[in-house]
């Protein structure tokens, strides 16, 4: 079955299967869902790919993926800022920091990993998951394998979290707003934030939605600093030699993510369209996930070994355990 065919289907199917109830209740997006089922159709098919399946796969994997962010934008608003105080926009800064920061030193001066996934582990772990590691490899250009692991890390402990917010919250003596402002600044993506929200109450979950969606919204910045923070970085060459500096990468759809929300944030749209920009964002990237799932054997992830998921558990535990000290002092 053409490409063009197989993954229009695949990404309706993960898109449907993330609106069932006992399928969200454990925080799967489309996005998670979407690479899982392109991973295993591209292990089981025998189908070879022809030179247009593979140029329906990068446009994919390129145009559909940053038309995807751009739309998200719509989802965002700066009056969500507002309603959360300004506490909530320190918390998210600092944690996006220092995740970043600590993934960045642990995964490649501790445990020697490529730079390109601790990169992507540490960016999907601090800003908003898959979504965070796709918007990064724009700057990075890693190889599919390396995306592929670091967003199968990051799920596996964003989902794991489900399970223990709900436990921390019967412990602890926080309000119901509080442990909303703690679940968005910790939880990976934002269907994990809703779903650990609305485990506990309705306020719970509206305030960790909006706490989220503040870091979501950082992605802009964070990507415009990540590509020039690299391109200041001379690589070196096999001889030892300085090369020439890189010219600086810029990724232009973050401008578009940054208009979009700007757009959302002056003018009421009408709820309809909101919808419709939504869904069209959400179709675009899970379709960009499929395409990079079927392009990746479940043997790489095999062969990269034990190290990026010790690296994810890291910052997992830093996220659960620093993100609750955090809010603790500052809410």
């Amino acid at each position: 079955m053409p490409t063009y065919i197989v993954l229009p289907m695949i990404t309706l199917l993960a898109i449907a299967l993330a609106k069932v109830e006992q399928v969200s209740a454990f925080g799967l997006s489309a996005l998670p869902l979407a690479i899982v089922f392109g991973m295993f159709y591209g292990h089981f098919s025998l189908r070879v790919q022809n030179e247009r399946d593979q140029q329906f796969s990068s446009f994919c994997k390129q145009k559909l993926l940053r038309a995807g962010i751009i739309l998200f934008g719509f989802g965002l608003s700066f009056q969500q800022i507002m309603a959360v105080g300004w506490q909530a926009v320190v918390i998210d800064l600092v944690v996006i920091t220092t995740i970043f920061l600590v993934g960045i030193f642990v995964g490649i001066k501790v445990l020697k990993l490529h730079r390109d996934v601790a990169i992507l582990t540490a960016a999907g772990s601090a800003i908003c998951g898959a979504a965070a590691i796709l918007a990064t490899e724009s700057v990075l250009k890693p190889k599919q394998e390396h995306i592929t692991i670091a967003i199968a890390t990051v799920v596996l402990f964003g989902t794991l979290a489900m399970f223990i917010y709900p436990f921390i919250y019967q412990f602890v003596d926080m309000s119901d707003q509080a442990f909303g402002i703690y679940i968005g600044s910790t939880a990976h993506e934002v269907a994990q934030a809703v779903a650990a929200g609305q485990s506990i109450n309705g306020e719970t979950m509206q305030t960790a939605v909006v706490v989220k969606l503040i870091r979501v919204m950082m992605l802009a910045p964070f990507i415009l600093m990540l590509s020039s923070a690299l391109s200041r970085l001379s690589p070196i060459s096999e001889q030892g030699v300085k090369a020439k500096k890189s010219v600086i990468t810029i990724p232009w759809f973050v401008f578009g993510f940054m208009a979009t929300a700007m757009i959302n944030s002056a003018i009421l749209l009408p709820e309809s369209l909101k919808a419709l920009l939504s869904f069209v964002s959400q179709f675009s990237l899970a379709m960009a996930m499929a395409a990079l799932g079927m392009q990746t054997q479940w043997a790489t992830i095999k062969k990269a070994g034990p190290k990026p998921l010790i690296l994810a558990l890291i910052l997992f535990i830093l996220l659960i355990f620093g993100g609750f000290f955090l809010n603790t002092w500052l809410i």
